[in-house]
């Protein structure tokens, strides 16, 4: 497995992203500058947290016209993974490989803590068994409100798409205020229907090393992995339904 990671100018969490692979899971990966309109053989393809174009007009809202997101699109839509973290969720979102939008947090401050996650059910490579009930993972962003419409709101929970919440139940039962930014339905992290482009506004590759008490980054990017795995695996077999 390879990966790649597309630096934008404004990213600042590029090379946490690279580390966590190279050093945390002994992955090779490499940083492609967004002016590039190829990335090589990349299994995963991973846009990173940050401030691209420095959140410019609205979040991602420039990044998703940068050369290298014809080859990200391109690359999805023929089965590659994509994972998207932030402000890389952000800019999935205004390239419309992802359903819906994220907004200033309904607080109006910037959130920078960390978080408990839900893990939904959310096919064969983030679900429970795979990740475990709960994730602990740290949040850093001012615009993490995630919206979408009614209907568009149904087709996520009917197709198994929200990969986590913020949970807002204790394991006791009490209550939890973990919903940083207000977003609808508590949801931190999404997939496309297919289930090769994914986008979560927790930073996973902030919980993988000595620098915070959480490991629990790991399990996520070790999805993302198993996910480009399987999908190069069908990629070269011929079929990328």
């Amino acid at each position: 497995m390879k990966a790649t990671v597309v630096q934008f100018p404004g990213s600042n969490c590029d090379r946490d992203a690279l580390l966590a692979f190279t050093d945390a899971l002994d992955v090779p990966a490499r940083m492609v500058w967004h002016k590039e309109v190829a990335f090589g053989d990349a299994d995963l393809v991973v846009l990173p947290g940050g401030f691209s174009y420095g959140d410019y007009l609205r979040c991602g809202a420039i990044a998703r016209f940068s050369p290298i997101m014809r080859a990200v699109a391109e690359f999805a839509e023929n089965g590659g993974v994509v994972l998207g973290i932030c402000n890389g969720f952000q800019v999935l979102c205004e390239a419309g490989l992802l359903p819906g939008a994220l907004i200033r947090n309904e607080c109006l401050e910037f959130r920078c803590r960390t978080v408990e996650l839900r893990v939904e059910d959310a096919g064969p490579f983030f679900n429970r068994k795979a990740l475990g009930e709960s994730l602990s993972i740290p949040v850093a962003h001012g615009e993490g409100n995630y919206r979408i419409d009614p209907a568009g709101l149904e087709e996520l929970r009917r197709d198994a798409q929200v990969l986590f919440r913020y949970r807002s139940r204790g394991s006791g039962g009490e209550p939890l205020r973990e919903n940083p930014n207000g977003s609808i339905d508590d949801i931190a992290g999404i997939r496309n229907r297919r289930g090769n482009v994914f986008g979560m506004m927790p930073h996973p590759e902030r919980a993988v090393a000595g620098h915070h008490p959480s490991r629990d980054g790991l399990p996520v990017l070790r999805a993302a992995l198993a996910a480009a795995e399987a999908f190069s695996g069908r990629v070269r077999a011929g079929s990328t339904s």
